[in-house]
């Protein structure tokens, strides 16, 4: 039996990926996240074989999530499942340790093909984008470049991300369970680091990043 964890701020999504998911004997879907925050929290409790996630997702969206199960070296594979296709999303994904990567308008048998794909250990790609130069430019070096996003904690992502959305140090420390003081903080380290001196300009930076959409 796969076990899948789903993750989408959509409920709707999620109902019709469960209700999908559920025609394949051999798939359980075990939880679902409404945020990559909740992906991350409940990926470490359950530890599912597969987690589907979305790209755009509040809190933490699913590139962070991506490098966060890598980077903690979690058995969970990640497959995304996204509305944006293109090599500007799907390059940063696979190269940031996802295992696979479909499209919405993908045809419903592909992302269940996808899921057993990964859960047995193999890579897998939208079928617009299987080809043999496609995954050579996976695999070509990115060209190195000094992100200062990179040097943020997940902490401080988490706060910056919620931030940019529009959320209150106050609403962010009762998500997060911590102080609006551990908040306030968090965020100043965030901002120091990437060279802000004020919120329009990390809204502006989300924006442009594509951390969060328009």
């Amino acid at each position: 039996m796969i076990t899948v964890l789903l993750a989408d701020d959509h409920h709707i999504v999620r109902r019709g990926l469960r209700i999908l998911l559920e025609t394949d004997s051999e798939i359980q879907v075990v939880e679902e996240a409404e945020d990559g925050i909740q992906a991350l929290e409940k990926i470490s409790i359950l530890q599912p074989d597969v987690l589907v996630t979305d790209l755009m997702m509040p809190g933490l969206n699913g590139l962070e999530v991506v490098k966060e199960v890598a980077r903690k070296k979690l058995k969970t594979r990640v497959l995304v499942l996204s509305m944006h296709d293109g090599e500007a999303n799907i390059l940063p994904s696979l190269r940031n340790g996802a295992a696979g990567y479909v499209c919405k308008d993908d045809c419903a048998d592909t992302l269940l093909d996808a899921i057993h794909a990964v859960a047995e250990g193999n890579n897998y790609l939208s079928p617009r984008y299987n080809d043999k130069h496609f995954f050579e430019r996976v695999l070509e070096e990115p060209e190195q470049m000094d992100d200062p996003w990179n040097r943020l904690t997940e902490r401080e992502r988490v706060i910056s991300q919620m931030s940019a959305e529009g959320q209150t140090g106050l609403e962010i420390a009762v998500r997060l369970n911590i102080s609006p003081r551990t908040v306030e903080v968090h965020r100043a380290n965030a901002q120091q680091k990437l060279g802000f001196h004020n919120q329009s300009q990390l809204i502006r930076y989300a924006y442009q990043s594509g951390l969060i959409s328009w």
